[in-house]
């Protein structure tokens, strides 16, 4: 009887275990690593992107990244010097790898899909923080700040359903984005890809393929998946700007 109920709560524990978010903090110190980083990447990718983005809402965008988060980012580092925190002063490996990428965007999709996934996770994390943190100060900075970051995240998300409308007011057989003078690749174009599973599956049918199934999307951003064209079945695959491309492996 004993064992048993020793192994529930061992189970009970290992579920509890794997329904933490992803992106929460188990410390205050972790916290701070986590909050940190994700400002500097807020900031740093803004700032390439009030310079080169070629949306006005975009552009507008990124220059309140760099003063929201520019002003959390002093804050947290005023708190977490007081306790005793270690503040990250650059980026790690990830991060440093996504805004390389940035730096050699040729348009802005890439800059908006990376700040709706950074905002996703830094609303979780402030969230768990400010819920359920293991430091006073720090838990009320996060949720003094979390409203920025919802304001944030709602503004992204504005943009993108702008985009989306507009894409769908294009022909399916224009790319997502602008081009001079060429066609569509042979193969489809590696980057940071914001279009949903369901807007992936609607272009590739818009593209004339019908029954599209297994759509996942590869770690350079390409959707793939298989579907049928002229009664046969083949892989198909769409990348970032909206190309359809068929047989593609």
């Amino acid at each position: 009887m004993k064992t048993r109920l020793i192994l529930a709560s061992l189970a009970t524990a290992t579920a509890l275990t794997f329904a933490l978010p992803a992106f929460a903090a188990d410390s205050a110190q972790d916290f701070v690593d986590k909050a940190a980083v994700g400002g500097l990447f807020e900031v740093d990718s803004s700032k390439i992107f009030e310079g080169k983005a070629q949306d006005q809402s975009v552009k507008d965008f990124a220059h309140k990244m760099i003063e929201d988060h520019g002003a959390a980012n002093a804050k947290l580092e005023s708190i977490a010097g007081e306790q005793k925190q270690t503040v990250p002063k650059e980026l790690d490996a990830k991060h440093k790898a996504d805004l390389d990428s940035l730096q050699n965007a040729k348009d802005d999709k890439p800059y908006v899909q990376m700040q709706r996934d950074a905002h996703s996770e830094a609303v979780t994390l402030f969230e768990s923080y400010a819920k359920d943190g293991d430091n006073a100060q720090l838990k009320t900075f996060a949720s003094e700040t979390l409203p920025t970051l919802k304001m944030h995240q709602e503004m992204i998300e504005k943009i993108v359903s702008a985009t989306d409308n507009a894409s769908s007011t294009t022909s399916s057989t224009t790319p997502a984005v602008t081009t001079t003078d060429t066609a569509n690749p042979a193969a489809p174009v590696p980057g940071a890809n914001s279009f949903t599973e369901d807007q992936a599956k609607s272009r590739i049918q818009d593209a004339g393929f019908s029954d599209v199934s297994a759509l996942t999307k590869d770690d350079k951003g390409i959707w793939r998946g298989q579907a049928t064209k002229g009664g046969k079945t083949t892989n198909v695959a769409l990348d970032y700007q909206g190309n359809v491309v068929a047989d593609a492996n």
